[in-house]
């Protein structure tokens, strides 16, 4: 029969809700707490795989310091007192990034897998899991990311391809319209050479801008303030020519108007969608939640196949610049909640409403 103290104990821990983290052997509470067995002597990680600990055993505790100041011993199976698993492979993800940013030529994959002491296999899914892009992917954006950084300083289009690491030319011109949205002397000047044809029209959700590139479209704005709306235009391409739409183009907007009214007519326009690896993932995932349906930024993390990278998924969200189109306005919070949305969250939950009644 258990003591008056034993019972108070066990009622105490059963109204933690870490309690729960420990018996779903949660990973992701790893860090965030620790917790000790006093028959045992021992504190381990939330996650550890040890035979579950009777209730009233149980003490919680902020840090591993602090667990060992009560007197408990680190755990042998899951070692709390070491860097987690997840923190291990965070830190050879880390290393590995540098080294492809360092590396005049992309690295092998052999090559960035050596230091950890895992094989290129199973680095290979390290790395996938923890950034949400192969290490292969992960180049070809730094790169790419290089060779926009050496145009902008105004260098010659081909320092620029061969400062970024590009072997020949060929290779990047071969992928430069995706990776710039234009030719790459058109976005050394800014997009000087490119015209982006636009305009702004009211819907129930306020102001609300459409541009066009010769690709598809590539914007669409909402917001209060349509002059702000064509200055954020402006701001992204600032040597474009920017013309405003005749009536013909108007048709277009009015499409997409009626689109943001009426979700269930569908919207089929060619788009000019431009982003890194890991974005362009996301945005497609995006675009295969039907109307009417929503998904966690966990969700989508797992279906593109990175299952801790959900926060990543919230930052390519917010990077949207296609709104209805690219639908970020369906990705909620785990407890279905909503979060932030680029054009205000009472604009996302009238879309949603929308949608649910179409």
């Amino acid at each position: 029969m258990k003591t008056p103290e034993k019972q108070a104990a066990r009622a105490a821990t059963l109204a933690d809700p870490r309690w729960l983290a420990v018996q779903a052997r949660d990973a992701h509470a790893d860090g965030s707490f620790f917790y000790s067995v006093r028959s045992t002597g021992v504190y381990c990680r939330p996650s550890c795989a040890a035979r579950p600990a009777r209730p009233e055993n149980v003490a919680f505790h902020a840090t591993a310091a602090e667990a060992e100041r009560a007197g408990f011993r680190p755990c042998k199976r899951c070692r709390p007192d070491q860097p987690s698993l997840a923190q291990q492979q965070a830190a050879i993800v880390t290393a590995a990034c540098r080294l492809i940013e360092q590396a005049e030529t992309a690295p092998m994959l052999e090559q960035l897998a050596q230091p950890s002491g895992l094989s290129p296999f199973h680095f290979h899914r390290v790395f996938k899991a923890v950034t949400g892009v192969t290490p292969k992917q992960y180049a070809t954006a730094h790169r790419s990311r290089r060779v926009r950084s050496g145009l902008r300083r105004g260098h010659t289009v081909t320092a620029a391809i061969f400062d970024a690491g590009y072997n020949a030319s060929s290779r990047f011109y071969e992928t430069a319209d995706q990776v710039l949205g234009m030719t790459p002397s058109s976005y050394r000047t800014g997009g000087a050479d490119s015209e982006i044809r636009f305009a702004i029209g009211e819907c129930s959700l306020g102001a609300i801008l459409v541009a066009q590139s010769a690709r598809g479209v590539c914007a669409i704005l909402l917001g209060d303030d349509p002059d702000a709306l064509a200055r954020e235009l402006q701001d992204s391409f600032p040597n474009a020519t920017l013309i405003g739409g005749d009536h013909d183009y108007e048709r277009l907007v009015a499409q997409v108007v009626g689109f943001v009214e009426a979700p269930a007519i569908g919207l089929d326009l060619p788009l000019d969608v431009r982003g890194t690896a890991f974005q362009q993932r996301v945005w497609q995932a995006l675009r295969e939640i039907p109307a009417g349906s929503t998904a966690s930024y966990g969700e989508i993390a797992r279906r593109i196949g990175a299952p801790t990278a959900a926060r990543a998924v919230a930052q390519a969200c917010a990077s949207n610049l296609l709104a209805v189109a690219i639908p970020c306005h369906r990705v909620v919070r785990n407890d279905g909640g909503l979060s932030g949305y680029r054009w205000g969250v009472p604009r996302k939950r009238a879309l949603l409403q929308r949608e649910a009644q179409a």
